[in-house]
């Protein structure tokens, strides 16, 4: 099977909450490009995403490419969350390629416990595809990445 984590695009800074805030003009672009590889080499099963206005945004270019995927809300991938429990929770998900679209700190921690490795940080809107034989701590082998246009 596989899981592919995507961090969101580009987000504004703006005083509005955390979760409300939204991707910039910039970000849309990112996660339209992102989109467009995963759709192109692999085939997604399931979508599933933070409740967060920004990783909904992203999903959303995912979902115009491949409108017959099912998706679903994980209210415990958001920034601060547990990696492990987010782990346990998307290891429930019947599914053979699942996206994971979140954010940082918690993506870099989910693929760091699927690893084995060391958390490592995601660009804006990039992706990592894993493999394993069944969802679990150090068993998945990363297998491609995809770090679309980044502000400079």
């Amino acid at each position: 099977m596989k899981i592919i984590l995507v961090r969101h695009g580009q987000a504004e800074n703006e005083t509005r909450p955390d979760s409300a805030r939204q991707l910039t003009t910039f970000g849309q672009q990112q996660a339209a490009q992102t989109a467009e590889y995963v759709i192109t080499h692999y085939q997604p099963s399931q979508f599933v995403v933070s409740p967060y206005d920004r990783a909904q945004q992203t999903l959303a270019a995912f979902q115009s490419s491949a409108p017959e995927v099912p998706s679903s809300t994980q209210d415990n991938i958001t920034p601060s969350d547990d990696a492990r429990q987010a782990i346990i929770d998307i290891a429930d998900i019947d599914a053979d390629c699942i996206v994971v679209v979140c954010h940082m700190s918690i993506v870099a921690n989910i693929a760091g416990l699927l690893t084995g490795d060391y958390p490592e940080s995601f660009s804006l809107a990039e992706a990592r595809v894993f493999e394993m034989d069944f969802v679990m701590t150090g068993m998945a082998k990363e297998v491609d990445r995809f770090v679309p246009d980044q502000p400079f």
